[in-house]
């Protein structure tokens, strides 16, 4: 069974009033039961914007790398993959990190992004 630590994230106050975490936990709950994956942690940030804010700057990216150092879950989950980071230059290489690192990297609505060829990390860019 694959241990997943789950990642939700809003960056707007009307994401944060309106509250979306909810929706991006449910479906993510769903889709992990879907796939007989155990959730074992999620990570939440309300109003972080994954555009201005730098992922080396925010607290649940790190934790979540450290915890990969670890080897304490196996798939990072996450609503959409803009939920990880939105920085141009900086996304695929976040997502690509964790790649390297042993975890898996899925999306609810995207599935999973690999690396195992160009097209993989050509798609990782342009995501």
């Amino acid at each position: 069974m694959k241990r997943v630590y789950c990642l939700y994230r809003v960056s707007t106050k009307g994401q944060v009033d309106k509250d979306d975490i909810p929706m991006q936990k449910t479906s993510c709950r769903e889709f992990a039961e879907h796939n007989g994956w155990t959730i074992l942690k999620e990570f939440q940030e309300k109003g972080v914007s994954g555009f201005k804010v730098s992922a080396r700057n925010r607290d649940a990216i790190q934790d979540l790398k450290a915890a990969a150092e670890k080897k304490e879950f196996d798939v990072l989950l996450v609503f959409m993959f803009d939920r990880i980071v939105r920085i141009d230059d900086e996304t695929p290489f976040v997502v690509e990190w964790f790649i390297k690192h042993g975890i898996e990297v899925w999306s609810v609505n995207e599935g999973e992004q690999r690396m195992d060829n160009h097209v993989d990390k050509l798609m990782n860019y342009i995501r």
